[in-house]
């Protein structure tokens, strides 16, 4: 058998692919065609990409009484798409339809072949082709879910309202309904500012208490398969909370765009702000490449290479190394094949300069992070700390203590970690602090006072955020 070859992308070519939204764009095409199935898709493809504007696709979860109607209505009025509900689903005479409201009027879920069925033919319809959609309360368990997906129905944004039980039945009796448009409000949750929507409003259907505990138990025996299904693009929201800050959570959620980008993280920080530990934590969970510009500089000089013979005597003299060097150590480094999964860089950039010729290059980051950090908790850290030199081990005398008295015995502290050192590199990243912030105004602050654990959980919302 022939050896395969790998082709290898070039850098460029993924830079440019990622800043244009290459890969979102073609599985959006790849979607559209499965869905529509139209004649022509050469036609289909053309005009679908002159449509001006990305149209919503937004899947709603929840129990019942969480409210999810009524922020569908909003959604679809704020966003002009259209309001598909089971009930619309399944109005009219068709045969699928007429089956469907079999299983409803039993209170059963719709089987998954043919709830799929009839959604994909409202989907199909010009309205919704047009104006993108809203799909609220009609997917009720995983298999449901799992059969959509494979006929290639994928929301872009799955909203899961939640809400205590105790919650959920209060709502259930206080329901209340506009006549003219079918909108629900609530006697103590929701009411209306308009004092003439106030008056007409009617008791709204409230379900037995029989009937919403199945429903509850149902919903509470799928939820958990349900978000599995849907989980690269589900956020859960607290329904239990005034209802115009539900509702402005959801907006924010449903309006930001997905997108799918290779990390490429950059951590900056002061001494001691835990630059090393973050990128290890982060490289083991999502297997990205961790790359400490000190360490690689070291591996370079003591390869023997013509690169490391121009970098091994700056580094034996305790000087900088030239950007320039540097920067083509870097290059090399994230040309390798193991870098288009992701990485992550720490020190490096540290100045100005350096941070603009990272930019110019094709590696330059999209995920940038600060790890903020005091003076005085910058030199707690690094003063206090000592390595273990048989198993290099890192102890702080107050942190983490050596476990034994043989153990702190052969304790050495690095020069680097004197107080007069660390004071003034200090100085020197403050001085470069505002600089760094013009060349990366997008970057995200975190305070590295608080616990690793907690520094980590932050970073990790944010790297897996689009």
């Amino acid at each position: 058998m022939d050896a395969v070859n790998r082709v290898r992308i070039p850098p460029e070519i993924r830079a440019y692919a990622e800043s244009h939204h290459i890969v979102e764009l073609i599985q959006e095409l790849v979607r559209g065609l499965v869905i529509e199935q139209p004649e022509d898709p050469l036609e289909w493809l053309i005009r679908e990409l002159k449509r001006p504007e990305r149209l919503p696709r937004v899947l709603l979860l929840g129990p019942p009484a969480v409210g999810k109607r009524t922020v569908a209505s909003r959604l679809t009025s704020d966003l002009r798409a259209v309001h598909v509900t089971t009930d619309s689903l399944v109005d009219g005479y068709t045969e699928d339809s007429v089956q469907a409201c079999s299983y409803l009027k039993e209170d059963q879920d719709i089987p998954p072949e043919l709830l799929c069925s009839l959604i994909q033919k409202r989907l199909r319809e010009t309205d919704c082709f047009n104006r993108g959609w809203v799909l609220d309360g009609a997917v009720q368990s995983r298999l449901q879910a799992l059969a959509l997906q494979r006929e290639g129905v994928l929301p872009e944004h799955v909203v899961h309202l939640s809400a205590p039980e105790d919650v959920l039945r209060e709502r259930n009796r206080g329901r209340m309904v506009d006549p003219n448009s079918g909108n629900v409000y609530h006697q103590t949750f929701i009411w209306p500012e308009d004092q003439t929507i106030a008056e007409r409003l009617v008791k709204g259907q409230v379900m037995n208490e029989e009937t919403l505990s199945a429903r509850l138990h149902r919903y509470h025996c799928e939820i958990t398969g349900l978000s599995a299904a849907y989980k690269p693009t589900l956020k859960t929201f607290n329904s239990d909370q005034p209802h115009e800050d539900v509702y402005q959570q959801v907006l924010s959620f449903v309006q930001t765009r997905s997108c799918q980008r290779t990390p490429r993280v950059l951590l900056l920080g002061p001494p001691g702000a835990g630059k090393s530990l973050q990128a290890q934590s982060l490289c083991l969970k999502y297997n990205l490449v961790n790359i400490c510009c000190t360490e690689l500089l070291q591996a370079v000089a003591a390869d023997g290479c013509e690169l490391g013979a121009q970098i091994r005597p700056y580094l034996r003299a305790g000087h900088p190394v030239p950007d320039a060097l540097v920067l083509q150590v870097l290059q090399k480094r994230l040309d390798r094949d193991d870098c288009s999964r992701g990485w992550v860089l720490h020190d490096f950039p540290e100045e100005i300069s350096q941070a603009r010729a990272l930019k110019k290059t094709f590696h330059h980051p999209n995920r940038v992070f600060f790890l903020d950090l005091s003076d005085e908790e910058s030199v707690h850290r690094v003063c206090l700390s000592a390595t273990d030199p048989v198993t290099g081990l890192s102890y702080h005398s107050m942190n983490s203590p050596a476990p034994s008295a043989e153990v702190q015995s052969r304790l050495q502290t690095s020069p680097a970690h004197s107080r007069e050192a660390v004071l003034q590199q200090l100085q020197h990243f403050s001085s470069q602090m505002a600089g760094l912030r013009a060349v990366y105004p997008g970057a995200i602050h975190i305070d590295a006072q608080q616990d690793p654990q907690s520094v980590f959980e932050i970073l990790e919302k944010k790297l897996t955020t689009n």
